[in-house]
């Protein structure tokens, strides 16, 4: 819940940052995003899922569901089109914990490793410093200005000290 309360939060600092996007469909998103999340493959896939089926039974229109399905699917990658605004707003609002302050940062690295605690330390070790590795080796961690802006700096900063001491 915590860090659903934190994407909504910048989703609204987004908004206000004069970033555009389809609110209602982003917002549901968010929700749905890790609607199942229990550290095995294919959770964003279920949680997509979920949200086509459940929408629509509570009145969401379908077009709406879909969208707020493949914004959920998106966010395995975290890599949207530069043309896609929800994408956008979306996967910059996820992906802006690793700008956050450093005890909440390390709060965050923490409950990644406790949400992976049935794999082996060498085996996290190995596949969260690659996951690090592939979001610094993108060319911006953000894709909106607004974030860019505020948050690309820190967040670098956070992902490659973790990167650090996971190689060390």
């Amino acid at each position: 819940m915590r860090h659903l309360a934190e994407v909504c939060t910048r989703l609204d600092e987004l908004e206000a940052g004069g970033e555009s996007f389809d609110r209602l469909a982003v917002l549901l998103a968010a929700w749905f995003h890790d609607a199942v999340y229990d550290g095995q493959p294919g959770a964003e896939e279920r949680s997509a899922r979920w949200a086509e089926s459940a929408l629509p039974e509570a009145g969401v229109p379908a077009t709406v569901a879909t969208e707020v399905g493949r914004l959920v699917r998106m966010t395995e990658t975290h890599r949207p089109a530069d043309d896609d605004p929800d994408g956008c707003a979306l996967s910059d609002a996820d992906l802006a914990i690793l700008a956050a302050a450093p005890q909440r940062y390390a709060e965050y690295a923490t409950a990644i490793r406790e949400e992976y605690a049935h794999v082996a330390d060498d085996a996290f070790r190995e596949g969260r410093a690659a996951i690090l590795a592939d979001l610094l080796a993108k060319p911006h961690l953000f894709h909106t200005a607004h974030a860019r802006e505020r948050w690309e700096a820190t967040a670098r900063a956070n992902v490659a000290a973790e990167l650090g001491r996971l190689r060390a």
